[in-house]
């Protein structure tokens, strides 16, 4: 195709016959995008954002699979930036989805205080100090907390949902308690929680967590979700997600 830059390819999404436009040298969605569009909800009418978008997965996922009425994404790194925007236009979602080039640190000011119903956002999951090499490297930025940490990622999106507003993330259950205690600092109450396991017998790898922005406190968490029943087979629950 004359859109794709050298080293890049086309993936099927197994939803709505939607593409992708990814590139491995940069950083190819992982089943924790796939998840994450499977535990949040958006509503008709409802505007949702998705922080650190990398290559557009997670708001293309979100409109195929909810009833949102509007998406955004928003992405620092320019090449990502740009290959989202060419994957939202290859499948025809222009009306549908915008990309928006800028810093997770200044989403407040970029679209302004109480400005969607949702916001979601697979971070980067290893604080910035474990064994970098190239800190500006596409793949560490996707990874490690070397332009935004934690904080800065739960404050903004405090700041952009208005009252009533949903927030969704998938993390590392290692920094569960990092996460709850920042959620619950700037307001963001925990409402729902799934931790995800690779195998019934194994410890969780990711954890799927919702919050309520003014919430009162109550959460529920919900029963497992095992990806492997066994070795390259997913569960019945894992293929529903990815819509085989």
């Amino acid at each position: 195709m004359s859109n794709l830059l050298l080293g890049e390819r086309i993936d099927e999404l197994q939803r709505n016959g939607y593409r992708i436009i990814q590139n491995p040298e940069r950083f190819c969605f992982g089943m924790d995008a796939v998840l994450l569009s499977g535990f949040a909800r958006a509503k008709k009418q409802e505007r949702c954002l998705d922080l650190g978008c990398g290559n557009g997965i997670i708001p293309i996922l979100m409109e195929a699979k909810t009833e949102g009425k509007h998406f955004t994404g928003l992405e620092i790194q320019p090449e990502s930036a740009d290959m989202a925007k060419r994957s939202v236009a290859l499948n025809g979602l222009q009306d549908r989805i915008d990309i928006v080039e800028g810093d997770i640190k200044d989403a407040s000011k970029i679209f302004g205080a109480s400005s969607f119903h949702v916001v979601t956002t697979n971070p980067p999951y290893m604080t910035a100090q474990h064994g970098l090499t190239n800190v500006y490297e596409a793949k560490t930025i996707a990874r490690h907390e070397v332009l935004c940490n934690l904080e800065d990622i739960i404050r903004e999106s405090a700041r952009l949902l208005m009252p009533g507003g949903r927030f969704y993330m998938v993390h590392r259950p290692f920094r569960l308690a990092e996460i709850i205690s920042l959620m619950v600092q700037y307001r963001m109450e925990p409402k729902r929680m799934r931790l995800v396991y690779p195998y019934v017998d194994r410890e969780p790898n990711m954890v799927l967590i919702e919050g309520l922005r003014g919430g009162k406190s109550r959460m529920t968490v919900e029963k497992p979700l095992i990806v492997y029943k066994e070795p390259g087979k997913y569960t019945d629950e894992i293929y529903d997600v990815y819509g085989y």
